[in-house]
Formats: C-alpha cells, structure tokens, sequence
C-alpha cells in the first residue's frame, strides 16, 4: 500500500500537480488583473468625478459671470431711460415755460393796449365835458400856454 501511495504521488506530483499549479496560478493572475482593472476603473472614476466638479464651478462661475453683465446691462439701459426721459421733461418744461412767457407777455401787451384805449376814451368824454362851452376851452388854452412856457 505504501507503493502504491507512492506511485499515485508520483503520478499525481508528474501529472496532475502541474496542471492543478498552471490553472491555480491562472485564475491568481485572473484575480490580481481583475483587482487592477477595478483599481484602474476606481481611479479614471475619480478623475471623472474631479472634472465633473471642475466644469461645474467653471459653468457657475460662467453662469455668475453672465447674470452678472445682464445685470449690468438692465441697469445701464435703465439709467440711459431715466437719463432720456429726463432730458425730455427738461425740454418739455422749457418749451412750456417759454410758450407761458410768451403768452404773458402777449396777454400784458393787450392788456396795456386796451388799458390805453380806455383811458385815451375816458380822456376824450372828459375833455368834450370840460370843453363844452367856450370860457373853459380859453382857461384850458391858458394853462397849456403857462405849462409851455415854463419848461
């Protein structure tokens, strides 16, 4: 019995140890490459994930950056609004006040106008009163001819 032990270790050791070695050592190599390939793919995830993040802080920065410029460009387009409305009501104001001046002026003008209209009338009815009858036209005559000969 011990020979044939020893046989079928020989056997086993010459023909079977070699074959049960190859494929122990192909499914180790199997393993440590399929613990690289994940290694690998654990680290190109991390890379991915770092690049994710970088163009998400570069596309929040760019999207800052634009909401910004908007706002300024509202506010720049607001300003020159205010800044043209302005000028308009200026304008308008002046235009309305000139128009008023002229107005005034206008209305002061007939205003004197028909002032002296009525007081060369009211001069005239009382002249034709004063100068009714013949002594007072001669008083009247006297008194203008003192007031020229004074000056």
């Amino acid at each position: 019995m011990a020979i044939s032990f020893l046989v079928l270790i020989f056997l086993l050791a010459k023909f079977a140890f070699p074959i049960i070695l190859k494929s122990l050592k192909e499914r180790e190599d199997s393993i440590t490459n399929a613990l690289n390939s994940a290694e690998k793919a654990k680290k190109e995830m991390a890379a991915l994930q770092a690049d994710n993040e970088k163009l998400l802080v570069q596309a929040r920065a760019e999207r800052d950056t634009m909401l910004k410029e908007a706002r300024d460009t509202k506010d720049a387009i607001v300003a020159e609004a205010k800044n043209k409305a302005q000028a308009e009501a200026n304008k308008i104001l002046a235009t309305t006040r000139e128009t008023i001046n002229t107005e005034k002026n206008a209305a002061i003008t007939e205003l004197k106008n028909q002032v002296a209209a009525m007081s060369i009338e009211i001069a005239e009815k009382i002249l034709r009163q004063e100068l009714s009858n013949d002594e007072k036209q001669k008083a009247l005559m006297d008194n203008l001819m003192k007031d020229i000969s004074l000056n």
